[in-house]
């Protein structure tokens, strides 16, 4: 964690994230915000406010998006809102895509990561998690150890933040996990929130949740889970590949514009505002 807080004390107080699900919000449901989420970016936003009244938030990141959706469609908007504090996740979805390049991917990831830092603005990156989905992705840990080693340097070279997402010792509880397995759960949107602000040395009260210890499943429990997994889940997304179609095709950006976020009642405050 920093000595100092890393974020202006004045001026300008624009926060930007950028990326797909993993920043859009996904598994962390909330029906009363936009695209139905909440998420740990929303979760930082409304600590800023409170430390700090008057900073503004963008959300532009959408779910499925690959990195050249989000150099297309979010750089330039990101960096026409001059922010002071940028966050980028990028490349997950590529990985889980066979056919990608991962030199490729990298040195697109390394340009984007360029341009961001480029603007002086407090740029936080994140390397990727090794979530225990099913042994048939086991191949793709290498490619996450590849683009892992690749952020970390890529972080020190352009003097931006690391979240190592990684290393969180804390995600290895399956409760952190939504249905799905791949995308946070409200406790690990949470618990990711308050790993954000431990960087940014903003002073918060999340803290990590207080579990027993998971119970055991029986054989016949954990088959009657991976069936529903399977039918719930692992067919939809292949179904959806084999049309060429992704979740985030109809959707647009939960805030596309920085909004102030309340120092009282967050954005769900706000969200309510909008909708009356």
């Amino acid at each position: 964690m920093p000595v100092a807080p890393l974020l202006p004390q004045s001026g300008r107080r624009v926060f930007v994230a950028l990326g797909d699900s993993f920043t859009e919000g996904v598994g962390d449901r909330d029906g009363r915000l936009p695209n139905g989420v909440r998420g740990w970016a929303d979760r930082v936003a409304e600590k800023l406010a409170k430390d700090q009244p008057g900073w503004r938030y963008a959300n532009l990141a959408i779910r499925s998006k690959r990195l050249r959706h989000i150099v297309a469609e979010q750089l330039e908007p990101a960096l026409a809102m001059e922010p002071a504090l940028i966050t980028l996740y990028a490349g997950g979805n590529d990985i889980l895509d066979l056919k990608t390049d991962m030199a490729a991917l990298m040195a697109d990831y390394e340009q984007l990561v360029a341009r961001l830092a480029g603007t002086g603005a407090v740029l936080v990156l994140f390397t990727g998690f090794d979530v225990k989905v099913s042994a048939l992705l086991e191949p793709l840990k290498k490619r996450n150890t590849l683009y892992n080693r690749h952020v970390r340097a890529i972080a020190e070279q352009h003097g931006a933040v690391l979240v190592d997402y990684w290393c969180l010792d804390a995600f290895h509880d399956r409760r952190m996990w939504d249905a799905d397995r791949l995308h946070m759960s409200k406790a690990g949107h949470r618990y990711l929130a308050g790993q954000v602000l431990d960087q940014l040395g903003v002073p918060h009260k999340i803290r990590p949740k207080d579990w027993e210890a998971p119970a055991r499943r029986g054989l016949r429990e954990w088959e009657r889970h991976q069936r529903r997994w399977i039918n719930d889940w692992v067919l939809p997304l292949f179904g959806r590949k084999i049309r060429g179609i992704t979740l985030g095709d109809t959707l647009t950006a939960r805030w596309p514009e920085p909004v102030k976020v309340p120092r009282k009642g967050g954005l769900r405050k706000l969200a309510e505002k909008t909708a009356a």
